[in-house]
C-alpha cells in the first residue's frame, strides 16, 4: 500500500510539472487552421479546377456585378482569396488551355488557335501529377486537337453545343452532363490516393451557329426577367469608331458577333440575360461539386481554383466575343480557396498581376513537385500564404495570333501593367498606347501625346524583352 501512494505522489507531481506545457501545446494547436490540423504533413492535397468559359474578371456577383447571381462561387471567395488583376495571356479559348496545362506562352507551347499544344506531355501540370501518383481527371472542354484521353485516369471531353445526344437517344444539358460526371469522379475516386479534376465547363459560350447563341436550361427562364441589364459606356458607335480602322469596319469577326447579339437594345437584354442564365447554371453546378467534397470529409484536404479561359466583351467599343488586348477581353475571374491559408487570412482580395501561365506551376508546388524547367509561369500560394509577401511582377506581355486573316481576326501584341497598356498591331504596325488610370474604359489612343514620349519609349523597350523572354 505505502508503494501504490509514493507510486500515486510522483505520477501526480509528474503530471503537475507537465500540465504547463500540455496547456500550451493545446494553445498552440487551436491557433492552427482546421485544415493543417486535419491534414497530416506528407498526405497529399487534392485539387479541383474549375475551368468556366468566356467570363470575364466582373461576371460574379461578388466582383460587384449588379445583376449576376453567382452565390456559390462568392461564398468560395469569401472563404479563399480572390484575385482582382488576373489576366490571361491569349484570349481565346484553345490557345489559353494550353497555356493552362503547360503553364507556356502560346510562342513556346505552340498552340495558336485551336491544335494540340507542341510541349511534351510529360512537362504538363497534369502529365506530372500522374506521374507523381494522382488520380487526374479532365472533364468537359478541351479544345487543343484530338483529346489524349490515355493520359487520364478519368476522360470526358465535349463541348461545342449546348445540349449534347447521348448513347440512349436522349439529349442532356453540356452544364448538367459537367456536372453528373464531376459527381461520378468524386464518388468514384479511391481513398488512398490524391486526385486532380480539371471541371472544363462550356458555358457561358455562345453555340455559335444558333440563333439563340446561349442555350440555357429551361428551369433558368425565370432568372432575370425582371431586370434591365446596364450597357455599357463604351457601347456607342462613337466609341467603336475609336478603335483601330482595321478592327472598326464590319468584316471584323468582333463586330459581326456584336451584330448577332447587341446590335438593338431589345437582342442585348436578350441575349445578355441568356448569358447570364449559363453563368448561374454554372455557379449552381459549381455549389453542387463543392457540396459533393464537404460531404467526403474532403473541404479541408483540396486545393480549389475557379477562373476561366478569357474574358468577353459585353458590347463594349461595339465588339462582342474576345481576341483584343482590351480590359475586358483579357482580364478573367480567379478564385482560390486553399486549406493551407490562415483562417485570419481567408476573404482576402489580393491585386497583384496574376496570370493563367501561373496556374501550372502552382498546381504543381500544392503537390509538391518542381515544375519543368520550361514552365514560365511562377506559382502565386506564395502571395497569400507566405508571411512576407515575394517579389512580383507588375507587368506582362500579351499575344494573339491573326485567325483566318487579318479582316477576320487580327494578331495583336502588348505590354500590359497597372497604369499604363502599350499594344501593337503586328500585320498593320499599328500602335496604341492608353494612361489606365486616367482612361480605365481604353477610349483615348496616346501614343502620340507628347507628354507620354518617355514613358512610351520605356515601354517599346519593355516590350521587346518580354516578347523575346515568351519564346
Amino acid at each position: 500500500m505505502t508503494i501504490q501512494k509514493n507510486f500515486n505522489r510522483r505520477f501526480f507531481h509528474s503530471c503537475r510539472l507537465c500540465l504547463p506545457a500540455l496547456i500550451a501545446i493545446v494553445f498552440l494547436w487551436s491557433l492552427l487552421p482546421t485544415s493543417s490540423r486535419g491534414r497530416a504533413q506528407d498526405e497529399k492535397l487534392n485539387i479541383l479546377i474549375l475551368y468556366a468559359d468566356d467570363w470575364r474578371h466582373d461576371t460574379l456577383g461578388i466582383a460587384g456585378n449588379p445583376v449576376v447571381k453567382t452565390p456559390h462561387l462568392d461564398r468560395l471567395a469569401r472563404e479563399g482569396v480572390r484575385f482582382r488583376r488576373s489576366y490571361v495571356t491569349t484570349a481565346i479559348c484553345g490557345v489559353s488551355r494550353a497555356t493552362y496545362f503547360t503553364g507556356q506562352w502560346m510562342s513556346r507551347h505552340g498552340n495558336r488557335a485551336f491544335d494540340a499544344f507542341a510541349t511534351p506531355w510529360a512537362e504538363t501540370f497534369p502529365g506530372r501529377l500522374r506521374a507523381a501518383g494522382y488520380r487526374v481527371g479532365h472533364i468537359g472542354k478541351w479544345h487543343n486537337g484530338k483529346f489524349p484521353a490515355e493520359q487520364f485516369d478519368f476522360g470526358r471531353a465535349y463541348g461545342g453545343t449546348h445540349y449534347l445526344k447521348q448513347a440512349d437517344g436522349t439529349t442532356i444539358h453540356v452544364t448538367q452532363k459537367n456536372e453528373r460526371d464531376a459527381l461520378e469522379f468524386l464518388r468514384d475516386a479511391p481513398r488512398d490516393k490524391p486526385f486532380c479534376l480539371t471541371l472544363a465547363f462550356f458555358a457561358t459560350h455562345a453555340e455559335d451557329q444558333n440563333p439563340k447563341q446561349y442555350l440555357y436550361q429551361p428551369e433558368s427562364e425565370s432568372l432575370y426577367q425582371n431586370v434591365t441589364i446596364p450597357t455599357p459606356k463604351t457601347a456607342r458607335d462613337e466609341f467603336f469608331k475609336r478603335l483601330p480602322p482595321f478592327i472598326a469596319n464590319e468584316k471584323n469577326e468582333g463586330r459581326n458577333r456584336w451584330h448577332w447579339r447587341f446590335d438593338t437594345p431589345e437582342k442585348y437584354q436578350q441575349y445578355m440575360k441568356a448569358y447570364y442564365r449559363l453563368a448561374s447554371e454554372v455557379d449552381a453546378t459549381a455549389g453542387r461539386v463543392l457540396a459533393e467534397l464537404k460531404a467526403q470529409g474532403l473541404e479541408e484536404k483540396t486545393l480549389v481554383i475557379f477562373t476561366t479561359d478569357n474574358g468577353y466583351f459585353h458590347g463594349e467599343h461595339g465588339l462582342a466575343d474576345k481576341w483584343y488586348p482590351y480590359e475586358e477581353s483579357i482580364r478573367v475571374p480567379l478564385i482560390v480557396r486553399d486549406p493551407r491559408m490562415p483562417a485570419g487570412k481567408r476573404g482576402a482580395i489580393n491585386d497583384d498581376v496574376v496570370l493563367n501561365a501561373d496556374l501550372a506551376p502552382t498546381i504543381l508546388a500544392a503537390a509538391g513537385l518542381q515544375p519543368p524547367a520550361r514552365m514560365q509561369g511562377r506559382d502565386f500560394a506564395p502571395l497569400y500564404l507566405a508571411a512576407k509577401k515575394p517579389a512580383w511582377r507588375t507587368e506582362f506581355f500579351y499575344e494573339h495570333a491573326t485567325i483566318r486573316n487579318t479582316d477576320f481576326i487580327p494578331a495583336s501584341e502588348a505590354l500590359v501593367s497597372r497604369e499604363f497598356k502599350y499594344i501593337y498591331w503586328p500585320d498593320f504596325k499599328h500602335e496604341e498606347f492608353f494612361d489606365l488610370k486616367r482612361d480605365p474604359l481604353e477610349v483615348r489612343n496616346a501614343v502620340r501625346d507628347s507628354k507620354y514620349s518617355k514613358r512610351l519609349a520605356g515601354m517599346r523597350k519593355r516590350f521587346a524583352e518580354l516578347k523575346a523572354a515568351a519564346r
